[in-house]
């Protein structure tokens, strides 16, 4: 398996550009309340919108959908749901293909 760390900033609210196994992806991440939520866009076409993002819980877990591969985020000092506060450092969102 292969892991691929998406780089985020410790900003509420982002849109990162990536290409994941040579699909190109828009990433949209938010912090409304306490919460995390994330579109994914694959070639341009809406594929998860508004997905809850919780500790080692996939995002993309429906084998239907337009995208081949795994995003999830890890907390790498516990097992608390993440916060913006601690992209990059805490909070890792990760690829798996």
């Amino acid at each position: 398996m292969n892991v691929q760390t998406i780089s985020l900033q410790q900003v509420a609210a982002q849109q990162v550009e990536v290409a994941l196994n040579k699909q190109p992806c828009v990433i949209r991440v938010c912090q409304r309340d306490s919460d995390i939520y994330v579109d994914l866009y694959v070639n341009g076409e809406a594929v998860v919108l508004g997905a809850l993002a919780r500790d080692r819980v996939g995002l993309t877990r429906h084998s239907y959908l337009p995208f081949k591969g795994e995003l999830l985020f890890v907390d790498t000092h516990g097992r608390e749901d993440p916060r913006y506060t601690g992209f990059g450092e805490r909070w890792q969102l990760l690829y798996l293909n």
